[in-house]
């Protein structure tokens, strides 16, 4: 707190009086992103029919609030099993309903392309491949979101749409 008080130039006091503990803060700042990121998506996935599609939308919303929101999702990242004292309980609950959005999706690609790959994988691969970003992303060198959604896109979708003979689906 005595850091975020210096870099934002409000008294450790003030901070206190907004924000009860770094706790809440915390809470706040997940609420806040996981939320959104939620929000965004549902508005953005309305009438898309095409699985491919709505799985691309998902990984483009993603990689967008990512880069644009790089510091908070440094902070998500690393600080993901801090909250206690039911702060914890409503973000989880927001980051469950994401992580099965996600699954229905994949869910619903296999289902329609007659794919067979263990969707928990897929889905634990493709967020593994989307939330490390903030570490190497330089805007100045890197492409746009909308780029590296399109290219990480075709990377993830080729891997879950190759051909698997002799696999067992899960």
């Amino acid at each position: 707190m005595r850091d975020l008080s210096r870099a934002s130039g409000m008294s450790l006091a003030g901070l206190y009086y907004y924000f009860e503990s770094k706790e809440r803060l915390l809470y706040l700042i997940q609420r806040h992103t996981f939320s959104t990121i939620v929000q965004r998506l549902r508005v953005r996935l309305e009438g898309m029919n095409d699985p491919e599609d709505r799985i691309r939308v998902f990984i483009l919303n993603h990689l967008e609030y990512f880069l644009a929101n790089q510091a908070a999702m440094k902070v998500l990242s690393h600080e993901d099993e801090a909250l206690k004292n039911g702060f914890g309980a409503e973000v989880a609950a927001i980051k469950r309903e994401y992580y099965r959005i996600c699954v229905g999706l994949l869910d619903d690609l296999k289902r329609e392309r007659g794919f067979q790959f263990t969707t928990r994988l897929a889905v634990l691969s493709l967020f593994g491949m989307m939330n490390w970003i903030y570490t190497w992303h330089k805007p100045r060198v890197d492409a746009d979101a909308a780029a590296i959604a399109k290219e990480m896109g075709d990377i993830f979708l080729r891997g879950v749409m190759a051909e698997r003979k002799g696999k067992r689906e899960r």
